[in-house]
């Protein structure tokens, strides 16, 4: 039997930091951290209203660059598992600054993004200094989404290493 399914595209990226597993937790669920760290290099985060429990939304929000118009675009981030400081599993939509959801497109963002975009980030104690986080994305339906996705993450993975050390690793 042959499936109408449209294939989907995973993006995956692994790092490990000098640091605790809970201060890694912490940096994925402290708004005041999260606000260090979110967004491709260049941009800010002015707002990081975190609401991490089972159910829960967190809202935050990404600024371009002045070269890039300065624009705000705003996430959700509608928690499904919260363990800590082992795992966060999360979905991931755009949506106005008061949470409310919107379209990828509605966002300014190209096709292949999908509605909403499930994220599992596990958190890993290597030993009492160093520990490794796993992201993984899921849903996207063309390459150029992933690979854009991937990007971003591979920058906020690369600004989370300034805010924790600078002994962190791709193992991309």
């Amino acid at each position: 039997m042959m499936s109408n399914s449209q294939p989907t595209f995973d993006v995956h990226a692994t790092r490990t930091f000098p640091v605790s597993v809970e201060a890694v937790f912490a940096a994925w669920t402290e708004g005041d951290l999260v606000k260090q760290w979110w967004g491709p290099l260049g941009f800010t985060c002015p707002m990081a209203e975190m609401d991490v429990r089972s159910g829960g939304v967190s809202v935050v929000a990404m600024r371009a660059p002045a070269e890039f118009g300065g624009a705000v675009m705003y996430n959700t981030w509608t928690y499904t598992k919260v363990d800590p400081p082992n795992r966060l599993e999360y979905d991931m939509r755009f949506s106005t600054p008061e949470g409310q959801p919107i379209s990828p497109a509605s966002a300014g963002i190209p096709g292949g993004v999908p509605d909403f975009v499930p994220h599992v980030v596990l958190f890993d104690r290597l030993d009492d200094h160093r520990s490794r986080v796993s992201v993984t994305e899921s849903g996207y339906t063309a390459h150029d989404a992933r690979a854009m996705s991937l990007a971003g993450l591979e920058e906020c993975l690369d600004k989370l290493a300034v805010l924790l050390g600078t002994g962190s690793t791709a193992n991309t």
